[in-house]
């Protein structure tokens, strides 16, 4: 789908400053396989992920990401974590941070397929045998995996004189 048009708005507006927006990771399990696809920009394999769209429902973002992405239909099942994501510059300069919301979704049908432009595959991965992925998609997954039932958290612990 490529950047959404709100956010060409704004980068009318501030150029690449940096940019705070919210967005979800889709952790989408079936039996003992979960859903990764392989991005289009840097062919690395990750769970979906996608930018909310103003007013839209975290967990209704989530599954529309995954329908667009991999031609799957999926329900979000929990909040697994919340957590803020390093900054990203682009290629082109935008400065982004998200706010990422991390969810657990079960498979209710579709085949796997690179639906948008944004992945070049998708496919089910054993839990067992999942591809070289970084630090940090790894924890979202772990998370999303849990059986801990409680939102995980993650706190920066404060730095020296502040307070």
């Amino acid at each position: 789908m490529g950047t959404p048009d709100f956010i060409l708005a704004l980068r009318k507006k501030i150029g690449s400053d940096p940019l705070w927006l919210s967005s979800v990771t889709a952790v989408v399990v079936r039996d003992d396989q979960v859903l990764l696809a392989k991005r289009a920009d840097n062919g690395k394999w990750t769970s979906v992920t996608g930018i909310i769209d103003p007013g839209e429902q975290p967990a209704d973002a989530a599954a529309r990401e995954v329908l667009e992405e991999t031609g799957i239909v999926a329900v979000p099942q929990r909040l697994a974590m919340v957590h803020v994501t390093d900054p990203v510059v682009y290629d082109n300069g935008d400065q982004t941070q998200y706010l990422d919301l991390v969810f657990h979704l079960a498979w209710q049908s579709g085949v796997p397929r690179p639906a948008d432009g944004e992945n070049t595959a998708a496919n089910w991965f054993p839990l067992d045998d999942l591809p070289v992925m970084s630090d940090d998609m790894c924890k979202r997954i772990t998370a999303a995996l849990s059986n801990e039932q409680a939102t995980q958290y993650i706190f920066s612990p404060p730095s020296p004189g502040s307070a």
